[in-house]
């Protein structure tokens, strides 16, 4: 699929968009509470196709949506679509300069500390997680150093996605860490 002029190319990690697919917010929200699996999977969908049309940050946002969803860990889409960590951690360091992404370094940070239940443990670790990726893909954002909350060390993440994700969330996210390695700085491409 070729995207549209103002788009940004397609993120490898996120569902292929099929050809003249329209989406908008009711994509998720005619789920009602429902937040599994196929919240799990309009979330990504819903983020690739914002993506695709030059919203950075709104896509960030709704893979957001995914990461935070109810999952078990034994769901067939996550074999084909593992939790989003390295698709938000390459788009976080693949926006261009003047595409709006806000700061994910900042908007993670505050994320986790603000989250509540039901899985708070759960989501507030996944949201530790990638204010860590955004510090490697993105070093150049700043934190908010008006936040008042002790920032974890990468031990403290793996061991809080250990005990509270699912089964190989960790090693997941571990492997969003090494490739934020290689993906900043770099010249973009677009």
């Amino acid at each position: 699929m070729t995207p549209p002029p103002t788009g940004l190319p397609a993120c490898p990690f996120l569902p292929t968009l099929p050809d003249g697919v329209t989406l908008d917010w009711t994509t998720l929200h005619e789920l009602g509470d429902d937040r599994g699996e196929t919240f799990y999977l309009r979330s990504l969908t819903y983020a690739h196709y914002l993506w695709m049309r030059g919203l950075a940050a709104r896509a960030i946002l709704a893979a957001d949506r995914a990461l935070l969803a109810d999952l078990r860990g034994d769901e067939t889409v996550l074999a084909r679509h593992p939790l989003p960590y390295c698709a938000l951690t390459w788009m976080i360091a693949a926006t261009p300069d003047g595409v709006f992404i806000g700061n994910p370094r900042v908007h993670y940070q505050h994320l986790a500390d603000r989250l509540r239940e039901p899985r708070r443990a759960q989501r507030s670790a996944r949201a530790w997680a990638c204010w860590h990726l955004a510090r490697l893909a993105r070093p150049d954002l700043p934190g908010d150093p008006r936040h008042q909350v002790t920032e974890p060390t990468d031990a403290d993440i793996a061991r809080a996605l250990t005990t509270h994700g699912i089964p190989g969330e960790c090693a997941t996210w571990q492997q969003a860490c090494t490739q934020a390695a290689t993906l900043r700085p770099r010249p973009h491409p677009f």
